[in-house]
């Protein structure tokens, strides 16, 4: 099996799926992100 072919059966399953895991949604370092930007509140300096 070539890894093209192997390539588009990841493809054709990932868009099969109800819901496709994007990179953006998920993991530790997301996690984080989300927590210390509404855990934080931002004090904008005014002119």
């Amino acid at each position: 099996m070539t890894s093209n072919s192997r390539f588009i059966k990841s493809v054709l399953t990932a868009a099969k799926s109800d819901v496709p895991a994007m990179p953006w949604a998920r993991g530790a370092h997301r996690k984080a992100f989300i927590a210390r930007r509404s855990g934080a509140e931002v004090l904008k300096k005014t002119a």
